[in-house]
């Protein structure tokens, strides 16, 4: 059983150019450039509620994985086994990926509720998972470990939205800001390592400010895509790369400043969902690209 959940000497022989290929765009699901790209797109075109649902699920859930990393601190796979060479020094247990594409598509399809959404979930939650094991930077511990507390995020995550957490719900706006930005003190007494990941940080500062420019949108914007779709689709095109554009200046410039990591990523963060959630809407609509 110990060789079955952590040798992947396995997965070498497996390999060839094109399974290579198909797993690293599995991959990528997992990875902030396509959240950057997702979240957006979804916010703007599909249904603003549903994604600010699965924006602070995923921001709970990246800061759960981090917290359990260093917690176990348990090592990946040995370095010549791995094809991603982005995972940095992080752990392994559990893998963020398989943790977060659980969450991400299950909980879409939950929204959803049509058979077409639950069967694209499970071809791509399994294809992010495998693509883990195929790519050498998790073993079937790390990613069995991920997948299920994904599914266990889920119905966490569907109770508290229930009317059993109904005084939440109804809290004046301002004390849920306050709740949110609680969690901070909170991670740095409770952190289980002496540093905390730079980014650990940047997680509370994005969901703050998501729902910062949620009740912003809400109160002032009130943004409706166009009823034309293909104007909807230039907006959002055009959102998406004055975003990464915002996000390239402003990295560029606090790190020119010396600004530390750790801060120039919440800043950041808090950029991103203040411009999703309520600047590029109220933008659009100024522009007459959005009602």
């Amino acid at each position: 059983m110990d060789a079955f959940l952590h040798d992947i000497s396995w997965v070498v022989p497996l390999r060839t150019p094109l399974l290579t290929a198909v797993f690293e765009a599995f991959t990528l699901l997992g990875y902030t450039e396509f959240f950057l790209l997702f979240f957006p797109v979804g916010y703007w075109l599909w249904d603003k509620a549903m994604f600010t649902r699965l924006a602070i699920l995923i921001g709970l859930i990246a800061l759960t994985n981090s917290f359990l990393k260093d917690l176990f601190q348990d090592p990946r796979p040995l370095i010549e086994f791995s094809l991603d060479k982005r995972v940095g020094e992080s752990f392994g247990l559990p893998s963020g990926h398989a943790q977060v594409a659980t969450a991400t598509w299950l909980w879409l399809a939950y929204e959803i509720k049509r058979p077409w959404a639950w069967a694209a979930a499970a071809v791509i939650v399994t294809g992010v998972a495998l693509s883990r094991l195929y790519l050498g930077v998790h073993d079937v511990e790390d990613v069995l470990g991920g997948v299920l507390l994904g599914l266990a995020m889920i119905v966490i995550y569907r109770g508290l939205l229930s009317d059993e957490f109904r005084f939440w719900h109804d809290l004046n706006p301002e004390l849920q800001l306050l709740g949110i930005a609680a969690l901070a003190p909170l991670i740095w007494i409770a952190w289980p390592a002496d540093v905390i990941p730079a980014g650990v940080f940047a997680l509370v500062a994005f969901i703050f400010f998501w729902w910062f420019g949620r009740l912003i949108e809400m109160r002032w914007v009130n943004y409706e895509r166009h009823e034309s779709l293909w104007l909807a689709a230039v907006a959002a095109v055009a959102g998406v790369v004055i975003l990464f554009a915002l996000m390239k200046v402003t990295g560029d410039q606090l790190q020119a400043a010396g600004v530390p990591k750790a801060l120039t990523m919440s800043l950041q963060f808090a950029l991103v969902s203040l411009y999703v959630t309520a600047l590029a809407p109220a933008a659009f609509r100024l522009a007459r690209l959005a009602w």
